[in-house]
């Protein structure tokens, strides 16, 4: 707990069994009560090694998408009583450690929203992000900057804090089950007001870390631009989104 506010980790998870281990060792669970893991139909270990670990385990039988699996986090969090839900990835691309920070900005009631920002650390390219993957953050954070009007770093983070009233509020439910659901839940942040802020965070890229490849970040990147422009339909009138309706 931090300032009396119960805290749970969820870690989305897909075929993670040889880094999920290192990265719950270094979860600082003098401030985290509970760690759940959701395993999205994985084809390796990675349910059998989060229960010998101790972690509160469900499992989706088959693949059902990453935004799918954030659903299923966020639900099992909120009835297990969270006041603030980090997402870590059970892949050890970032540090566990930034997990009281995250929840610091939350806790005292200051932000609802808090972000592990690659690009205030050391820098996602020395940590070993792709050329194209950096370029291609910073176009879609600039122009995301200019629809929710926010002056964020880096909105493509993995590694993110958010408080109950925040996913009490927001219609994460009807979000994407693919990569998209993580740029629609922070355009629903902006929309529906909620304050935000970044810490420097460092990543590390390697061969067993996940991420998604070429093709997939192109299409990622498009339904991105697409999420945004539904907002600006939205805000004008022109056409309303259920994504951006309580």
């Amino acid at each position: 707990m931090l300032n009396g506010k119960r805290i749970l980790v969820v870690m989305p998870a897909y075929n993670a069994a040889k880094t999920l281990e290192q990265t719950y060792r270094e979860v600082p669970r003098d401030f985290v009560d509970e760690v759940i893991l959701v395993d999205d139909g994985s084809h390796d270990e990675t349910a059998r090694v989060a229960a010998e670990l101790g972690l509160t385990v469900f499992v989706h039988k088959q693949n059902l998408g990453y935004g799918r699996n954030q659903k299923t986090c966020y639900r099992e969090a909120l009835r297990r009583g969270a006041d603030i839900v980090i997402m870590l990835h059970p892949d050890y691309q970032y540090s566990p450690n930034l997990i009281v920070s995250l929840a610091g900005m939350i806790a005292f009631g200051e932000y609802d929203v808090a972000l592990a920002s690659r690009i205030l650390g050391v820098g996602a390219v020395k940590g070993g992000m792709p050329l194209y993957k950096y370029v291609a953050n910073r176009f879609l954070t600039t122009l995301e900057n200019g629809v929710m009007r926010t002056h964020l770093t880096d909105l493509h983070t993995g590694y993110r804090a958010y408080s109950r009233q925040f996913l009490l509020t927001v219609p994460f439910l009807r979000n994407s089950l693919d990569f998209a659901f993580d740029s629609e839940i922070l355009l629903q942040a902006a929309q529906f007001g909620f304050r935000i802020k970044e810490v420097p965070a460092r990543s590390i890229y390697f061969d067993d870390a996940s991420s998604i490849t070429f093709w997939p970040s192109v299409v990622y990147g498009l339904k991105t631009l697409g999420v945004a422009g539904r907002l600006v339909l939205h805000r004008t009138h022109l056409k309303r989104s259920p994504l951006f309706t309580r």
